[in-house]
């Protein structure tokens, strides 16, 4: 299930604790699955959010939702992106 995050994420660091378990919450970006009420499928790579491992919860900033389209999906799938380029990398990549 998705959560709207306020704060600017830091990558790689609990920055806050899970605002249902308390959980430690991992700042990184993912790669996700968004489905919208017309059960179309949506892709994305590298989304900045927050994750709580014991709850499943991802947070994600409210206008970066805004921004893709996303208001009324449900995230159904997320998991932290493995390799993250840099603007100055992508093309030695």
């Amino acid at each position: 299930m998705l959560r709207y995050m306020t704060a600017q994420p830091r990558l790689s660091r609990p920055i806050e604790t899970c605002r249902f378990c308390d959980g430690a919450l991992v700042t990184s970006v993912y790669d996700t699955i968004f489905r919208d009420p017309e059960a179309d499928e949506r892709l994305f790579f590298a989304i900045p959010g927050a994750l709580c491992v014991p709850c499943r919860q991802l947070y994600v900033d409210q206008q970066l939702i805004g921004i893709l389209g996303l208001d009324g999906a449900r995230c159904t799938f997320a998991i932290e992106s493995d390799r993250v380029l840099t603007a100055g990398q992508a093309g030695a990549a």
